[in-house]
């Protein structure tokens, strides 16, 4: 920058000495010199003398004397208003928000419009336009720029480059500029069909439900946008994300759901009939099935852009952490080995929040906290507040402790827009900018359109009952639509008649529409039908690996380039993999993991690995990446695994739950050849996730029919450690099981991990497809009981029961029968050994809980014709664990035999705070369960 481009250039004389004396203070002693001048120094560097000023005119020539100080107050002043002209902006439809005025009053500074005039604008404006001539005229630019319908909060971002150019953005006004009449027509005919849809369910359906977004209706204005900005940057896809308000406009308009099928589902007639038969628009809906503002859709356009509004409950905000894990599966290309390789371009995320639910809801800021977290990021998601000004009758001062609804974006440096949702002009111009940013520079921002709701949380609901000053000024305040077509007016672009007119053909387009409708048989009342290869479960798929190929993985796992320097310790006992296949040892709970990943590569799956400390594993198990001690650098030894067809990752993530499981829920949905697998740190960490348990993972596929193969590790077993990290509350989930929605497994074998895996990835894209919960071990991870043979790996397949070795070789003997799982199956072999003393009794690992393999243990027990007791043993609480899912099935198969029960008694705590106490009840279980009766 030129001299004259600078402050200094304004100053001469002992001002400009005193400006010298004050930045060489500054370099030395910065916390000494004025905030303002600092600023000043670090924008614009050293004050220097004009090439034409020798140093005598600087010491002698006249200067005004308050000039320095006045610029300083204008420099105050123009930083005041970018930083705070939103607090005065008029960016309230109904003008019912709060406004502060004093922070950009120039008589706050103790300034004059002459004072002003006599400011040079460079000062004030880099790059300002020509026609403005002086410091007054720039500061009503910059007012004009921060205050109007439009309000930004940019003085958080941290990045420079980020600030000035959404600065220059904002104060060129390049975004801004006019429409042309054809455009300001289409855009009024855009607001009257989203009116008029509105309008014509609520006079059609009077009463239905529909979450109407009236006094935001401009929100399809805005995403229409988003999606004509992402058709000029060749976007492949973009993924929507949003609760109900507004969803069924979302879904007609922006997915081009037909209104046949829309009024059909009021109308409580099938829609089937009214879709597409191009194929455009793809939904999808289980047996159970959902209500209509649940729904989503995919839509793809005539240019290829794909359009998807993803399936979600009512829970809010929960969605989007499903979307941007879609959005990232996307972005991803995973054919080929190595890390997947990502397009930011391909794929982005529209995320739609409510005003109540941005602040309030955990999940958001989880979602904005790993935003930039290269696992999880997905270069940018656009966030959009649909701003009611309201919650469900919740006024703003009841609902957060910050002046916006936007504000926790701030604490991740996250661009904040409000725009005035009554201005459809400045909602397009503030899309474009949201669009520019995410491109330019890969980060999430916020735009917060600020609306009202114009009838209550559903349309039964009666608001002046709880927010009687809100809804008198809404129910006096005109649509956007009106108020649109009353400016088109006034510009001379349209007769009030052609308004009028307008509004009246699309709402004769709707009826006609819904002439179609009445003609079908108003029913849509149907049989729950399962589909069959739901109900018939997962096969018995062959998952052995042939040892040679084993053998080959293994050692190509153990061979890392000269030039790494692996932590010695871990190197040593990664080394101690060779042994099994030698002849020596067992394959341990990681390993066969790691050799299952390997296989599954190779057969042309790709994988991708989430959790806390997912890499290591929680447990110091697992070493998919290592770390170079000299270096710190990375090392992912699978990646370098022969005939490998499919990319590997394995990502630490932040310390969420939800919205990670979420996440990978999303990742899977849209990359189904994916085998995507979470980890919980331990498993009563998913705890924090139960809303996607709920929600998502058990039921999508009965209520939306969508498939998914996510697999969820969870570290469960009572080994003393206290209450909280012994269980997985594996209860919960065994209480979620019906309609063989998903498979629940409590392992004891490695070989058996193995194979459940290999399992897994085989079926992912088959219509049996179905979540796995595995509550995986931790004491167990390098129990030699658990540990495989090579041989165990080479045959087989996943086996949902085990029997005890060396137990029950004489059918006749045996009299109780004993039925456990996981840990507990590990700690009674370990007691009996080889069998010896214990012929009274027979051992049955119940490897799999759900789907309980009922015919396989009935086979079992029907062996041994002597036996009198069935006793199911478990180390958690009677309250807790898998029996109380057991009994029903023990009871079918018992044929009169005593059905008993063998662990800890009802309990409101899942274990023993304290270890050795833990130990003396163990030891009673133990005993218990393998006592003669």
């Amino acid at each position: 920058m030129s001299n004259n481009q600078t402050p200094w250039s304004a100053f001469s004389g002992p001002n400009l000495g005193y400006v010298m004396e004050q930045y060489d203070l500054f370099l030395h002693s910065p916390d000494e010199v004025d905030s303002e001048l600092v600023s000043l120094f670090q924008q614009y560097g050293a004050p220097t003398i004009a090439p034409t000023t020798s140093i005598a005119n600087v010491a002698t020539s006249a200067t005004e004397p308050n000039n320095f100080e006045k610029v300083i107050r204008a420099i105050q002043l123009a930083d005041a208003i970018r930083a705070n002209g939103h607090l005065t902006a008029d960016i309230y439809p109904l003008n019912d928000g709060p406004k502060e005025d004093s922070k950009i009053d120039p008589k706050t500074y103790g300034l004059t419009d002459q004072d002003l005039r006599e400011v040079p604008v460079s000062f004030l404006i880099t790059n300002a336009p020509s026609s403005i001539a002086n410091g007054l005229q720039a500061i009503e630019h910059l007012k004009a720029a921060y205050t109007n319908k439009i309000a930004f909060e940019i003085a958080h971002i941290v990045n420079r480059e980020e600030k000035l150019w959404l600065q220059d953005k904002i104060e060129k006004g390049a975004d801004l500029e006019k429409l042309s009449a054809d455009d300001k027509k289409a855009l009024l005919k855009r607001l009257t069909q989203i009116e008029g849809f509105e309008k014509f369910i609520h006079r059609t359906f009077v009463g239905a439900k529909r979450f109407s977004i009236e006094g935001l209706d401009t929100l399809v204005v805005l995403m229409d946008e988003l999606v004509r900005q992402s058709n000029k940057t060749n976007t492949k896809q973009v993924n929507i994300g949003m609760a109900h308000r507004g969803r069924l406009n979302v879904l007609t308009h922006v997915l081009q759901k037909p209104y046949e099928m829309m009024f059909a589902e009021f109308a409580h007639v099938p829609s089937e009939s009214f879709l597409p038969k191009d194929g455009s628009l793809e939904m999808s809906e289980g047996w159970y099935g959902d209500v209509k503002y649940h729904k989503g859709a995919a839509f793809r356009s005539p240019s290829g852009l794909t359009l998807k509004l993803a399936y979600n409950p009512s829970h809010l905000e929960v969605v989007s952490p499903i979307v941007t894990g879609q959005t990232r599966a996307a972005q991803e290309t995973t054919d080929e080995a190595g890390y997947p390789v990502q397009d930011k371009n391909a794929a982005f995320a529209i995320l739609i929040h409510g005003d109540a639910a941005f602040p309030g809801q955990g999940v958001v800021t989880e979602v904005l906290n790993y935003s930039r977290v290269r696992g999880f990021q997905t270069g940018g998601s656009i966030h959009i507040i649909a701003n009611n000004m309201i919650g469900f009758t919740t006024e703003h001062y009841d609902s957060r402790s910050t002046h916006y609804s936007s504000d926790p974006a701030k604490g991740y440096e996250v661009p904040i827009i409000h725009v005035n949702a009554d201005d459809p002009e400045a909602v397009l111009a503030v899309a474009k900018i949201a669009h520019e940013y995410r491109q330019k520079f890969e980060k999430d921002i916020v735009i917060d359109l600020l609306g009202y709701r114009r009838y209550g949380h559903n349309e039964m609901d009666e608001p002046l009952v709880t927010n009687p000053t809100m809804y008198h000024k809404v129910h006096q305040h005109p649509t956007v639509r009106e108020l649109y077509g009353q400016q088109l007016v006034e510009e001379k672009l349209l007769e009030s008649a052609d308004v009028k007119t307008l509004d009246e053909s699309i709402f004769s387009e709707m009826q006609v529409a819904y002439d179609r409708v009445k003609e079908l048989p108003q029913t849509t009342v149907h049989d729950i039908v399962i589909p069959e290869v739901v109900l018939n479960g997962m096969p018995e798929i062959q998952s052995g690996v042939e040892e040679s190929k084993l053998a080959k993985i293994n050692e190509e796992l153990l061979t890392w380039p000269a030039e790494f320097t692996a932590f010695k310790k871990l190197a040593k006992i990664l080394k101690r993999r060779e042994e099994p296949f030698k002849g020596k040892g067992k394959i341990d709970w990681g390993h066969a993991e790691t050799l299952a990943f390997a296989t599954i590569l190779q057969d042309g799956n790709s994988i991708r690995l989430t959790g806390q400390d997912a890499q290591r594993g929680t447990f110091s198990h697992r070493h998919l990446v290592l770390h170079d001690e000299k270096t710190g650098a990375e090392l992912t030894p699978i990646h370098g695994i022969s005939d490998a067809k499919a990319s590997f990752v394995v990502h630490n993530s932040p310390l969420t739950e939800a919205a990670i499981l979420g996440y990978e829920f999303g990742y899977n949905l849209e990359d189904p050849n994916s085998l995507s697998i979470w980890e919980a740190q331990y498993g009563d960490f998913a705890n924090m996730a139960q809303v996607m348990f709920d929600n998502f993972i058990s039921a999508a596929r009965s209520k939306w029919g969508l498939k998914s193969g996510l697999v969820m590790l969870l570290p469960h077993a009572a080994e003393g450690q206290g209450a909280e990290h012994s269980s997985a509350r594996l209860e919960r989930y065994l209480q979620l099981a019906a309609e063989n929605n998903w498979t629940v497994a409590n392992l004891s074998s490695a070989a058996n991990y193995f194979h459940i895996l290999r399992r897994q990835a085989k079926m992912l894209k088959e219509d049996a497809i179905r979540p796995l919960i595995i509550v995986s071990p931790k004491s167990l991870l390098r129990h030699p009981l658990v540990g495989a043979d090579v041989a165990e790996l080479t045959a087989g397949q996943f086996e949902t029961v085990l029997e005890q070795p060396g137990l029950g070789q004489d059918a006749k003997k045996v009299e109780k029968i004993i039925f456990a799982s996981g840990k507990l199956a590990i700690d009674l072999a370990d007691k009996v050994k080889d069998g010896e003393g214990y012929d009274h009794l027979h051992i049955v690992r119940v490897e799999q809980l759900y789907p309980f393999p009922s015919e396989k243990i009935q086979a079992i027990v029907e062996r041994y014709p002597n036996a009198k007791q069935l006793a199911w043993a478990q180390e958690e609480p009677e309250n807790m664990g898998s029996w109380n899912f057991a009994l029903p099935y023990l009871l079918e198969l018992a044929d009169g035999k005593e059905i008993t029960y063998v662990g800890r008694v009802h309990r409101s705590s899942p274990a023993e705070g304290d270890g050795d106490t833990y130990k003396v009840e163990q030891a009673r279980i133990i005993d218990e369960a393998l006592s003669s009766l």
